[in-house]
């Protein structure tokens, strides 16, 4: 089982929207963090983007920008401008002056995710990721971009589900670019090291199985202490305490499809009856399933 699918099946990115972005000039717009992802490729020309302490970046044609959870951050054709605050618009834009052909162009955007599994899954993943041009991977971007421009701008049958495929396409190109994961915490950290990548793998293919420490140790190829110290290092947290997170994100996002009894929920992801997965939801979530399914149908 591929555990960066499984956690991108279980965000359910939907609602689209994309745009072209053009400038002309010198111009500087900024905006406030909002709680959904962002993304966008350089197409013509350069700018600046600057996060909210950060130094600004310069980006070039074909540059690629993914980011999970969308930061304050400003956009300017130079580094240093004075920058205006903007609320994002769902049609397109030109910043700078309008008349005549804009020397900047990209095509950018924002969607949904399912907010109920969204801190956890999103915890997993770099909260930044730049894929250059010049790795040559933003023309397989550039066109899927594309595609969900085009299909945002019909009313054509199938829409969501056809926007969905291409945004789960979009998230797998982006974070399969070997660029990212290596060395770095997280999901994609863990794939990124043969040994981790087993287990991970293992646990995601049998949620249910009674893992223990020593036993993915041995799947890992490494001592107890040494892997469990290595997952540590890169998860951000035990293997016993992973496990217990998937399950509760696969548990959680069951309870809001409804279509599941408490004791079918149980032994899908391991545990022995309806009474032990409630307690443990209970002792984790603070709220009984439940109550989190009613609480959740009334938000949704």
């Amino acid at each position: 089982m591929d555990p960066l699918s499984d956690i991108i099946a279980l965000l359910q990115p939907s609602t689209a929207i994309s745009k072209p972005i053009k400038g002309r000039g010198r111009w500087g717009v900024r905006y406030a963090a909002y709680d959904a992802p962002g993304f966008t490729i350089i197409v013509e020309g350069t700018c600046w983007i600057a996060f909210a302490g950060q130094d600004p970046v310069k980006f070039e044609k074909g540059d690629f920008l993914l980011l999970p959870s969308t930061p304050a951050f400003s956009l300017s054709s130079h580094p240093g401008i004075d920058c205006e605050l903007r609320t994002p618009m769902d049609v397109a834009v030109q910043h700078g002056e309008q008349d005549g052909d804009p020397d900047f162009v990209a095509l950018g955007g924002t969607f949904r995710i399912e907010p109920v599994n969204a801190a956890l899954l999103l915890a997993l993943l770099p909260s930044v990721i730049h894929v250059p041009g010049s790795q040559g991977r933003s023309s397989r971007l550039g066109r899927v971009i594309s595609l969900i421009m085009e299909e945002c701008e019909n009313e054509d049958p199938g829409k969501e589900m056809v926007l969905q495929r291409l945004l789960e396409i979009l998230l797998v190109e982006a974070l399969r670019w070997r660029g990212i994961g290596s060395g770095a915490a997280g999901l994609l950290g863990g794939m990124r090291d043969p040994a981790l990548a087993r287990v991970l793998r293992a646990m995601h293919g049998d949620v249910r199985a009674g893992w223990t420490v020593a036993g993915l140790a041995r799947i890992a190829g490494l001592s107890r202490s040494a892997f469990a110290a290595r997952f540590v290092d890169v998860l951000g947290c035990g293997p016993i305490e992973y496990l217990a997170r998937w399950r509760m994100a696969l548990a959680k996002d069951a309870l809001i499809r409804g279509s599941k009894t408490l004791d079918k929920i149980a032994g899908e992801i391991g545990y022995e009856s309806a009474s032990a997965f409630s307690t443990a939801f209970r002792k984790r979530l603070g709220c009984s399933p439940g109550k989190f399914a009613r609480d959740a149908r009334v938000t949704a």
